[in-house]
């Protein structure tokens, strides 16, 4: 395991703070009201997450490493405390409550993506248990990977329907969890955009490999079916086309630059970390569309590379990942191919320069 001195103090959220900062603002209750008390609650989670890194998190049973998950899953009734009444663990039949059921399927696929294609037992490389609280506040409009755990709000039901709905939302949020103990990545600026990225294209994949899709048949948005029908748009993000999976009169337009020429410089968002991602996401979906067939098996083995491999550093820029691209498609599949040439071409197409 590679953690480059300790782990960063991350909180992420699948909903990024520009979204619901623009809501707290609307004039409606309805939207508003939900919008501020998601907004103070995560305030209170991130510096809870600040707090356990400094004091230390809570000493757990040691994993057993197995081709199988430890997934628990508890209902947190609508309240702030975690992780809430367990309600369903391994080995138990699915019950009546929907979310459950999809919360711990979604936790399955991650665990399934991770080891049948990249040899990865859960989230930390050696068995950790996969614990998950759904049902949690009142119309809390997030889901989150704490450090420890996920956890599933339902929604407002006005713009956003039950966080468990799309498996590449649990996969984006285990996926942070899976930076967390590789690379590391500071949640700032470039760095944290990488970090927003990565967690947006092991989504992806999570949802292509539990559907079968090829690169050419996955929608390539993050996020889709999350949105209640009033809103429009179809996703939070869009790989394939960044800044085109909503445009609502309460959401406003999605804000993804494609290319660096669009890169948003902004001291919100702790540096634009959810914005500037489009950037990234856009170069690995030109790859994995240039490659075509299973994403997972070439583009994402290439990306995996990267995360696991040692050499990304904590405070990595744009450029410092491709360059590690290039590096890591040359090592696994030879100079000349079309891996190579697709990642390099991919990276130039949105303006992030490698040196090789």
């Amino acid at each position: 395991m590679t953690t480059h001195g300790g782990f960063e103090p991350v909180f992420c959220t699948i909903v990024p703070p520009h979204v619901l900062d623009r809501l707290a603002q609307h004039e409606d209750p309805a939207l508003a009201g939900p919008a501020r008390e998601t907004l103070e609650r995560d305030a209170y989670e991130r510096t809870h997450r600040r707090l356990t890194t400094v004091i230390g998190a809570p000493t757990l049973t040691a994993p057993v490493v197995s081709d199988k998950p430890q997934r628990t899953i508890y209902d947190a009734k609508h309240k702030q405390d975690l992780p809430g009444k367990k309600v369903r663990a391994e080995g138990s039949e699915p019950g009546k409550d929907a979310t459950v059921n999809r919360a711990f399927a979604g936790l399955g696929a991650t665990f399934e993506l991770y080891l049948n294609a990249f040899n990865r037992h859960s989230i930390d490389g050696e068995g950790l248990p996969l614990n998950a609280s759904v049902h949690y506040d009142v119309k809390y409009d997030n889901a989150f990977w704490n450090g420890e755990q996920m956890v599933f709000g339902d929604g407002d039901g006005e713009l956003f329907l039950d966080f468990t709905i799309p498996v590449d939302v649990i996969g984006h949020e285990l996926t942070h969890g899976v930076t967390q103990y590789t690379a590391n990545l500071t949640y700032f600026g470039q760095s944290g955009a990488l970090n927003e990225s990565i967690s947006d294209v092991f989504g992806s994949l999570i949802k292509q490999y539990t559907l079968g899709q090829t690169a050419t048949e996955a929608d390539w948005l993050i996020g889709a079916g999350l949105l209640a029908p009033r809103v429009s748009g179809v996703a939070l993000r869009s790989m394939k086309a960044p800044g085109t999976a909503y445009d609502d009169d309460a959401l406003g337009k999605d804000p993804q630059p494609a290319t660096m020429d669009d890169f948003v410089k902004t001291g919100s968002d702790n540096g634009g970390v959810h914005i500037n991602s489009g950037i990234p996401n856009h170069a690995f979906y030109l790859v994995a569309d240039a490659i075509g067939g299973h994403a997972w098996e070439k583009a994402g083995q290439i990306w995996y590379d990267v995360l696991t491999g040692g050499e990304l550093k904590k405070d990595a820029l744009f450029t410092d990942f491709a360059t590690l691209t290039v590096a890591a498609a040359k090592t696994r599949f030879g100079d000349g191919g079309e891996e190579l040439q697709a990642v390099e071409k991919a990276w130039e197409q949105v303006g992030v320069p490698t040196t090789s």
